[in-house]
């Protein structure tokens, strides 16, 4: 296994842009259970957009930007994980691990003591990643309509 190399992006690079149309591109697919549109990825932006993280993150195994994820701050001393996600062929690699580290420990540095995060339940391999890395299923923190567990941890 490569390691992985996590740098902090804008979220309006070229690069991050990509990375967070396929992230959205997937999740919508596996809601439908079809290909998701240009327009249905273009109202997920819309809906839920990115540009107000405190922090985003990049990465992958060499200079293509194979994964994300970001957090912004709900209160002072909690972040709320968002946009994690690694491409298919490069997932089993550590990147998930690996862009949940830069986020944690950078929440920590803005003064965070929580960071928290909502999921679908057919997003297997996310919760099973929040699980084994000290994330513990809540009570719903908010009314997502996509939301179906919560998680949190103590950091």
């Amino acid at each position: 296994m490569t390691s992985w190399t996590v740098q902090p992006a804008s979220v309006d690079s070229p690069e991050a842009v990509a990375v967070i149309r396929d992230y959205l591109a997937d999740i919508i697919a596996r809601y439908h259970g079809r290909p998701a549109t240009p327009q249905e990825v273009d109202l997920a932006i819309s809906e839920d957009p990115t540009d107000d993280l405190a922090v985003f993150f990049t990465g992958g195994r060499g200079p293509v930007v194979e994964g994300c994820a970001g957090y912004r701050f709900v209160n002072p001393g909690t972040a709320e994980l968002k946009r994690v996600y690694v491409r298919p062929e490069a997932r089993g690699t550590g990147g998930g691990v690996a862009l949940l580290t830069a986020v944690e420990e950078s929440a920590v540095s803005f003064g965070a003591t929580s960071i928290r995060l909502d999921t679908r339940a057919d997003l297997v391999e996310a919760r099973a990643l929040y699980t084994r890395h000290g994330y513990r299923e809540v009570a719903p923190f908010n009314h997502d309509r996509y939301a179906e567990h919560w998680f949190e941890k103590r950091l």
